[in-house]
Formats: C-alpha cells, structure tokens, sequence
C-alpha cells in the first residue's frame, strides 16, 4: 500500500480505499466541479466530442469560469455528470480536471481534517 503525502497537511491518503468508497468525493451536495480550458479540450477529445459540443453538453458557466454540470440521484444527493452510478467511479478517470486529481489534499481541508475524514475513508 503507497500512501500519498503532501507537504503542509498532517494527513496522508491511501489510494486503495476508493475502490470500496462508492465515489464520496464525487457525489453530494451541489457544488462546482472546476475546469480550465487545457482540461476541457482533453475531456471533450476523450468522449470524442468538439470543445464546443462538449460545453453545450457537460458545461456551466458561472461568471468567468466553468463548472462540470451535476446529476440529481436524490433530493439533496447530486453526483458529477461523468460519475458512473453502476461502476461508482469516474468514467473520464485519465482525463479528469485538477480540482479532482489534487483531492484530498485540498487548501480548505488544510486545517480542516475532520471534515475531510467524513468525506474520504481514505485519509489515514
């Protein structure tokens, strides 16, 4: 088991515990799901779509930037548009956006572990 660390957080993740997981950081409350433009054009070749088509489908724009639009899977449970329920993991997964890659060590959890605890089993 490789556990995962970075500098400044006095947690560490262990990547094996997604499989079990079910997808917690994927699902939830409404929120955003960030993407910049480098990203965008990676996932939209991935699903072999054009930039444009892909943002028509997949896209919100909330002021200057944009989200990855979210699916309801019950009155307050929302999950990313890319989660896939029958699998519960990402089906984008190699092209995902950083906000996804850099989780759990996110500036917010930084001197909020307890919170991050309730969202990953994987903190260790």
């Amino acid at each position: 088991m490789e556990l995962m660390e970075q500098e400044g957080y006095n947690y560490k993740f262990d990547p094996s515990a997604c499989e079990a997981c079910g997808g917690h950081c994927c699902t939830g409350e409404s929120g955003y799901i960030w993407a910049k433009y480098d990203e965008i054009e990676k996932m939209a070749t991935f699903v072999n779509l054009s930039v444009e088509d892909f943002a028509t489908m997949y896209l919100r724009k909330v002021k200057h930037r944009y989200s990855l639009i979210e699916k309801q899977l019950a009155p307050d449970n929302f999950a990313c548009i890319f989660f896939d329920e029958s699998k519960k993991r990402c089906a984008i997964y190699p092209v995902r956006p950083s906000q996804c890659r850099t989780f759990p060590f996110w500036e917010q959890f930084k001197n909020d572990e307890d919170e991050v605890r309730k969202e990953c089993p994987g903190i260790v």
